[in-house]
């Protein structure tokens, strides 16, 4: 996937957000490598952090991507409302459609519906194509107010 040109700012909210992952998904080497429309797109490089059978991603690895940039969309949104709750998950979903390949595969999540204390997002994860997901996920989060 080719970046569409962007400033020094935009690189340094990229690795802002990068930085804000969490060391799981920083394990995996899971960053962020653009935001579209305001929500941050998750990639991660093929290595052997996230290789199951030899050449194809393990099933863990993709749904640590998934859930990842589910979180990142959510957060983004949040934090452009002043809002800081913390997030449990309810219930996630996945789906796997096709094998991920030894290729850079991205992800991006969308929400679908915000409320006071749930939010629902809706995950995809796609290599080459971004009109052929090889994975989606649905999330469901609980936002609680945190205790001081």
């Amino acid at each position: 996937m080719a970046k569409s040109d962007q400033s020094d700012g935009d690189n340094a909210s990229e690795n802002a957000m990068t930085a804000q992952l969490p060391h799981y998904a920083q394990s995996l080497g899971i960053k962020v490598s653009e935001f579209e429309d305001g929500l941050p797109v998750l990639t991660v490089e093929f290595g052997p952090m996230v290789e199951g059978r030899p050449g194809a991603f393990h099933g863990g690895a993709t749904s640590g991507l998934l859930e990842n940039a589910g979180y990142a969309a959510l957060r983004a949104v949040l934090i452009a409302e002043d809002r800081d709750p913390q997030l449990k998950p309810i219930n996630i979903t996945v789906q796997f459609l096709s094998a991920g390949k030894n290729k850079p595969t991205f992800a991006k999540g969308r929400i679908t519906r915000l409320g006071r204390r749930n939010a629902n997002v809706s995950v995809e994860a796609w290599q080459d194509d971004r009109s052929r997901p090889i994975a989606t996920a649905i999330m469901n989060i609980l936002m609680a107010d945190r205790t001081e």
